[in-house]
């Protein structure tokens, strides 16, 4: 009997399952929207959901404990320093699900999962940071070719 089994499997290990919803969380938390399959995202979702309420707390032990978990260390400040405070004031459901259809190769159901009140900006932003820096440490002639 599968009393009090509530999460799926996903045909993956314990140990393989923990690391992906913890690079799934640090991917979220950085980028504030994630596109996955839905039932990834409804089985993300909580996981995140309890990393916001431990950041919105603030101290030492919890932040301990979401770098335990997640074991992003830009990911983690990002949660402490800016979505913590900006759910303060929230009680809960800090996360929405969006269906988003269907993915081509295999018709599997895809979701967008992101922050209630998420900066649309933020999406991409360290991708294009490091895009700029890498194209500022080219030689000229490089980048003129």
């Amino acid at each position: 009997m599968r009393h009090g089994n509530a999460h799926r499997k996903f045909n993956r290990t314990a140990e393989h399952r923990k690391a992906m919803f913890a690079n799934m969380s640090a991917a979220l938390i950085t980028h504030e929207q994630v596109t996955t399959t839905l039932p990834k995202a409804k089985d993300l979702r909580p996981v995140v959901e309890k990393l916001v309420t431990l950041a919105k707390k603030g101290s030492l032990h919890a932040r301990r404990q979401a770098i335990s978990q997640i074991k992003d260390l830009p990911a983690v400040k990002k949660l402490f320093d800016v979505i913590a405070p900006r759910y303060k004031a929230r009680k809960g459901g800090y996360l929405r699900i969006v269906k988003a259809g269907f993915r081509f190769g295999d018709a599997a159901p895809v979701a967008v999962i992101e922050f209630v009140d998420r900066d649309v900006e933020a999406k991409g932003k360290e991708d294009r940071a490091r895009h700029a820096a890498e194209v500022a440490a080219r030689p000229k002639e490089e980048a003129a070719a």
